[in-house]
């Protein structure tokens, strides 16, 4: 599967890691057009949008985001999906203020601690029946 022919966002997101399934939880909930696709980064689509992001430090500790033929990546990720969200998360925005080199910093501070402060799981989130559609393989 060719993830640049998919004409919806699609969040790429470390299945094993519990702050990002409860991330992906939350967007589920709040993505009331259901817009929003996802898959882990340990899967062939995650690994497809790993390979297509020309930033080097970039490891199964970011978030991608790929929407309209552009990848985003950390802080500017997460920032998209509250755009695209829409409701109070725009207020989330007014982050946009900041350096990215600030924004993706603390972006990866917590990224580097996120398995000490929220654990995470031997396998991958399985989606339920009916969620299965929004998930990529």
């Amino acid at each position: 599967m060719d993830i640049r022919t998919i004409n919806r966002p699609i969040l790429f997101f470390d299945g094993v890691c519990n702050l990002c399934n409860n991330t992906v939880q939350f967007i589920i909930r709040h993505d009331k057009q259901q817009q929003f696709l996802f898959a882990p980064l340990q899967s062939a689509a995650g690994a497809q949008a790993m390979q297509a992001v020309p930033d080097a430090t970039l490891q199964t500790g970011s978030v991608i985001l790929y929407y309209n033929g552009t990848y985003y990546t950390r802080s500017a990720a997460v920032l998209q999906v509250c755009r695209l969200l829409g409701g109070w998360l725009r207020i989330l925005l007014a982050g946009y203020i900041l350096p990215a080199s600030l924004r993706n910093a603390l972006y990866n501070y917590i990224a580097r601690n996120r398995y000490k402060w929220f654990g995470h799981k031997d396998a991958c989130m399985i989606p339920t029946p009916e969620l299965k559609a929004r998930f990529l393989d």
